[in-house]
């Protein structure tokens, strides 16, 4: 086992346990992660005795409250290597996040016969809203296909782009999959040809160490549930001259610089993209959960999650009628078939044994077309993983095979 493993306390994640007492074997941290009672007591707080609006209030608690709001604002810019906090906008997610993009960025610099890049392997979130702009602008998606192993095929990135190619829209981590992307080489790729990219860092920002610079790309989104924060906050990172030159998608309070019948006048950003009343628990509560993972550093978290499901695809690999999907090398992701069983029906069982995995086509039925199946059984792993949860896995895969044998 990883030594990551002995810096992670499973008590830290009250989550992992099942009402009676028994450890739950949660092996579902790509659709979200448990949270550590740190972040829980951050968000207790800030919901409880601290609690007040932001940037509104004259009162001492709303100025302690806006402090902490965008301390977690510098906390999100520090922990991706942006250059300043003004490229942080706080969403309700990754889906909101690429919404806006789409929205304010896409209506207003797409046009008939533009050309919009995404991959064979990408969640609907990073699909659908690029469909809604085509219909609307009338440009054209082109899709990059993958390699045999399961990556988004950069040759063939390079072979489809042209000219009339203004975004490339890629997962840095495959959520069925956990395939990762050369980032920076698609970046060059598509900045070749003077197309903008724009990075979906769901299953990259719990798991591996980032900075925007080094990536080089124009856009990038996460979800803080998925980084063992809370649900309903996100993060669209983007660069600063980007950001000001989009108009605003959402109208209302805290986006504005002056109101008036005869016109109104935006805040500049990241003001101009929060629109209302903002997530202010969240906020904070993800600054907590941002620390933490700091704490254990990415880079062995990485390591760690990578071992574990090197080590689960070995052992699934000792089992007749299991086919793998995806790369040997993956972060901490893997999707799997079992012959013979529905996914969902492993699922089932599997639970009676207090083993959490996901089952289905995980928001990526392009994909599960591409494979040729329905779904997939997906076991993903976090940075309070073990291989004791592996082996409950093997054993609940074990009494599935006898049940259905």
């Amino acid at each position: 086992m990883s030594d990551t493993a002995t810096l992670i306390r499973k008590a830290d994640f009250p989550g992992l346990v099942t009402p009676e007492g028994a450890p739950w074997h949660y092996l579902d941290t790509a659709a979200t992660a448990q949270k550590p009672q740190e972040v829980i007591d951050a968000m207790s707080r800030a919901m409880g005795k601290d609690y007040a609006t932001v940037h509104r209030g004259v009162y001492s608690r709303s100025a302690m409250m806006t402090q902490g709001y965008e301390a977690a604002r510098r906390r999100v810019a520090d922990f991706i290597g942006a250059q300043s906090e003004n490229e942080i906008v706080f969403v309700r997610g990754a889906t909101e996040a690429i919404n806006l993009v789409a929205a304010s960025w896409g209506m207003t610099r797409l046009s008939d016969g533009d050309r919009i890049v995404l991959s064979t392997l990408e969640h609907h979130s990073n699909i659908v809203p690029w469909q809604m702009v085509a219909e609307r602008t009338g440009a054209q998606i082109d899709v990059c296909p993958l390699t045999e192993d399961g990556c988004i095929d950069l040759g063939a990135l390079e072979a489809m782009i042209g000219p009339r190619t203004k975004l490339v829209a890629l997962a840095h981590v495959s959520n069925v999959l956990g395939s990762v992307l050369d980032a920076r080489k698609a970046a060059d790729l598509a900045h070749s040809v003077g197309a903008k990219i724009l990075l979906d860092g769901c299953q990259a920002a719990p798991r591996m160490t980032l900075d925007m610079k080094a990536l080089d790309c124009d856009f990038y989104a996460f979800s803080g549930h998925k980084l063992y924060g809370p649900t309903g906050i996100g993060v669209l990172w983007a660069r600063e001259e980007i950001l000001d030159a989009m108009p605003p998608w959402q109208g209302g309070g805290a986006m504005i610089d002056k109101v008036s019948f005869e016109g109104t006048t935006y805040a500049p950003p990241p003001q101009r993209f929060e629109a209302g009343t903002p997530m202010i628990t969240e906020a904070i509560a993800l600054h907590a959960a941002i620390d933490y993972v700091a704490a254990h550093d990415p880079a062995k978290l990485y390591e760690h999650e990578n071992g574990l499901a090197r080590k689960l695809r070995e052992e699934l690999r000792r089992t007749n009628a299991v086919t793998l999907f995806g790369p040997e090398d993956s972060a901490g992701i893997v999707s799997f078939a079992l012959e013979g069983v529905h996914p969902h029906d492993l699922g089932t069982i599997l639970d009676e044994e207090n083993v959490a995995i996901r089952a289905g086509h995980h928001c990526a039925q392009p994909l599960m077309e591409h494979l040729g199946v329905p779904a997939t059984a997906r076991a993903s792993f976090g940075l309070y993983s073990d291989e004791n949860d592996i082996s409950a896995l093997m054993r609940g895969i074990e009494r599935t095979r006898r049940i259905f044998g």
